[in-house]
């Protein structure tokens, strides 16, 4: 196969993937209601963490930069940790294995009424499915993004996202990078109606 064909078969794929998911109103509507959530949140003064693995954190911490820097035009800082202190992760990791890195955390951290958006592409990460556990046991609201419509996470969650794509990994991680953009203008949207 050559080049240009598994690069448009790759960009095909991508593109069945996202009109799948925009012609699903569930999940567009679960979209602005997670959206709202956290923008309810941090208008009360609450904290968005965000987490997940590999990949997925790296979406985790963009998400999170983008809120405490800024999307496309200057506003406030608002108040958004991806779990990703390595520091932390090597020290949970160490003394209680690497299932508790994120749940640990929020035990620390986190506060009733705050929000989690916990990424993983499985929906079955032990360590992202004990952080939506001990969300949910403390009055944090759990925002799944995932590639698969029954999984643990999914169960754990009150909006769960679970984006169309092809058979790997990245195919999911591409439409949850799109949702997380959506997200964070949303938010900004209700938070900072100025910019737009």
């Amino acid at each position: 196969m050559s080049s240009l064909t598994l690069i448009k078969s790759a960009l095909t794929e991508a593109k069945i993937g996202l009109e799948a998911l925009l012609v699903d109103e569930g999940k567009l509507t679960r979209i602005a209601d997670a959206a709202h959530a956290i923008s309810q949140c941090l208008a009360a003064k609450g904290r968005v963490f965000s987490c997940g693995n590999g990949g997925s954190m790296c979406d985790a911490m963009h998400f999170a930069e983008e809120l405490t820097g800024r999307f496309r035009k200057d506003r406030p800082a608002y108040a958004a940790v991806a779990i990703a202190d390595p520091s932390h992760l090597s020290c949970v990791a160490n003394d209680f294995g690497y299932d508790f890195v994120f749940s640990r955390y929020l035990e620390a951290h986190g506060r009733p009424g705050d929000v989690l958006l916990a990424i993983s592409t499985s929906g079955t990460s032990k360590n992202i499915v004990k952080a939506a556990e001990f969300a949910k046991s403390s009055g944090i609201k759990v925002i799944a993004l995932t590639g698969h419509e029954v999984c643990r996470l999914a169960e754990l969650s009150d909006f769960h996202m679970a984006t169309p794509a092809g058979t790997f990994s990245d195919r999911v991680q591409e439409l949850h990078i799109k949702v997380i953009h959506i997200l964070i203008e949303l938010i900004e949207r209700s938070l900072a109606p100025n910019n737009y």
